[in-house]
């Protein structure tokens, strides 16, 4: 049997909770101690706020946070838990992380495949991320992958409504909520934990969500860019054309006439994102065509503007702003 993510988090929860009362405890013995050895009983009393305990402690929801946690930096939700689940499952698919070690598998260096065997990272450490199922290795289909490989695959659909219920979010199924997550949020979210100095960076088209990817830094080469170009962003454009066709088939031929509004209405979408992904494809040409080179030694603000710097010194912008 697989083991359930919900299980998970009541255990961890839980342990939290027993963490930050035994923290609470341990603060307030020392301050009796303290009190009695310089007689300052009258003076102060050995209680600790809630808030001043540096320690986690997860509520369900923010509602959930009591009067006595109100401003503390150490509150967390359940909704917290799940994106920091996400990261380290995305950190999986990249290699940074194995279900297989403990702490980092790779961030530089020689890669190790023997590290991974439970889960295997990406082969070329780009992930694609599309507003419907296009794609049959795209973010959702590894996150599904990785599911199966860290819980069992007899519980992925419990698992993934319980990640979409954590998320919130829109969407008429789980993996439609999970995918607007990625599409929406995720990066927004890696930037603050990483402090705005991300680790996993995002190829974003523009508003239409035409075409975003996401590579690690770690994994990046001279030919990662020419490889999101011909592999993924040539492919969506052929499926975008693919799209269109089909609904103009329908729009010709359907006697429904909701059913020919909605392909109207889709057909209008898909022909912006084709555009803005034909624009982005010219942009994007050109750092590929410059091979660039990338430094760590020089730190992630300097290498996320030298990334998007063509050799002729002109800046295409194709990573989402931080």
């Amino acid at each position: 049997m697989g083991r359930l993510i919900s299980d998970k988090y009541k255990e961890w929860k839980a342990e939290c909770e027993q963490r930050f009362l035994q923290m609470k405890a341990n603060e307030e013995e020392l301050n009796r101690i303290f009190i009695d050895i310089y007689g300052l009983q009258g003076e102060l009393t050995p209680e600790v706020d809630e808030k001043e305990v540096t320690v986690h402690r997860i509520f369900d929801t923010k509602d959930d946070v009591p009067e006595s946690m109100q401003g503390s930096a150490y509150v967390r939700t359940k909704r917290d838990e799940i994106v920091s689940l996400l990261s380290y499952a995305v950190g999986c698919m990249f290699g940074r992380y194995s279900l297989d070690v403990d702490g980092l598998a790779y961030a530089g260096g020689e890669w190790d495949a023997s590290k991974y065997k439970t889960f295997q990272p990406d082969r070329d450490g780009i992930l694609p991320i599309t507003d419907e199922e296009y794609l049959q290795d795209d973010i959702i289909s590894r996150l599904c992958d990785w599911l199966k490989a860290a819980y069992g695959a007899d519980t992925l659909e419990e698992n993934l409504d319980f990640i979409a219920n954590a998320l919130g979010g829109k969407g008429d199924s789980s993996r439609e909520i999970i995918r607007n997550y990625f599409l929406k949020d995720f990066f927004k979210d890696h930037c603050k934990t990483y402090q705005k100095r991300p680790i996993y960076w995002l190829f974003d088209s523009g508003k239409q969500d035409g075409f975003k990817a996401l590579i690690y830094l770690h994994r990046y080469t001279p030919d990662t860019i020419g490889n999101i170009r011909v592999d993924y962003l040539h492919k969506m454009q052929r499926v975008y054309e693919s799209e269109i066709g089909r609904m103009q088939d329908m729009i010709d031929h359907s006697t429904n006439a909701r059913e020919v509004a909605a392909s109207t209405k889709r057909k209008e979408k898909l022909q912006k994102q084709l555009k803005e992904c034909r624009d982005y494809d010219e942009m994007i040409a050109h750092l590929a065509l410059s091979r660039i080179e990338l430094d760590l030694d020089d730190g992630v603000k300097v290498n996320y503007e030298k990334i998007q710097t063509a050799g002729d010194g002109k800046q295409y912008p194709v990573l989402a702003k931080i």
